[in-house]
């Protein structure tokens, strides 16, 4: 067995460290590589359900939109219609149509205070 020694007093295949506190630092960082590894895994795939989250929010947002500018139409329609009716000489058929949804009103608000 023969051993080169460098300047220092170290053996020369140990560039200075004994072999068992190598060991001990080198165990040490590969813990803690193999702890931030798992944690960069959580993180990506925390950070994929949160996209596949925002894309589901994103599409059920447009179709809301769709479905808040159709209701929009629609009662832009009737409300042209109303006015029409209202400006006509159909006055007798508004005052027919108020005095039949007071009517049913009082129906079922009587049908509610008897329950």
């Amino acid at each position: 067995l023969t051993v080169v020694f460098t300047g220092e007093g170290a053996p020369a295949g140990n560039y200075g460290y004994t072999s068992s506190g190598y060991s001990v630092y080198e165990e040490e960082n590969d813990r803690l590589t193999e702890s931030l590894r798992t944690k960069v895994s959580a993180i990506k795939s925390l950070s994929i359900e949160i996209g596949t989250e925002v894309k589901n929010q994103n599409k059920m947002l447009s179709e809301m939109e769709n479905d808040f500018d159709s209701t929009g139409g629609l009662l832009g329609a009737t409300m042209g219609r109303l006015r029409t009716l209202s400006r006509g000489s159909q006055t007798k058929l508004l005052l027919y149509m108020m005095l039949f949804s007071l009517f049913v009103f009082f129906v079922i608000y009587w049908i509610i205070k008897l329950r």
